[in-house]
Order: structure tokens, then sequence, then C-alpha cells
């Protein structure tokens, strides 16, 4: 074989070598949890009612209100509920964060 065919075989391996796709191995994959995991979708319902109407309520997972323009911390845990009022003060947003 020639010096330019052996230069010609070596390239096509390389440029073969170079389009494989990269191997993900399962624990390597990034975990994407619910989005409602706190159970936000049963509480739906309060949507458009008074932030107060949930002051006593017991909802088996860690819960907050959040009245209009109020300061809340930015820890995201999926496993907490969140009610979230307007200026009025009526519930316009139900999530878990």
């Amino acid at each position: 074989m020639t010096f330019y065919g052996k230069l010609v075989l070596l390239s096509g391996i390389v440029l073969l070598a170079s389009c494989q796709s990269a191997r993900q191995h399962p624990q390597d994959q990034a975990y994407v949890p619910d989005d409602d995991m706190c159970g936000a979708s049963q509480f739906q319902s309060f949507i458009g009612k008074p932030l107060t109407s949930i002051e006593n309520m017991r909802f088996g997972t860690e819960s907050r209100a959040i009245a209009y323009n109020s300061v809340v911390s930015m820890d995201f845990n999926l496993r907490r509920l969140n009610f979230m009022a307007d200026a009025q003060g009526n519930i316009t947003r139900i999530y878990c964060g």
C-alpha cells in the first residue's frame, strides 16, 4: 500500500471515529422530577379564592401562602406547596417549589 493510500485510510478512520456519538450512561443523565411532587394539582380549585381561605388548612406537606409583593426565600423545594396571591388578595397560582 502506498503512502497516500495509508494516509487516506487513516483519515477515513479518524473521520468515522469523530462522527460517533458519545454514549450516555444512566447515572450521567439528569433527573427530571415530576412537576407535581407536592400535589398542587389537587388544589387548583382554590384559584380565584381569597388567600385567607387556606389559613387554617393542613395539606400534608410543607406549604406557604405568598401575598402580593411579599418577600420569600428562593430555595427550591419540590415538595412545598405554594399559593400565590395577586394585589386583591386572591389566589392566582398554585405550584410546587
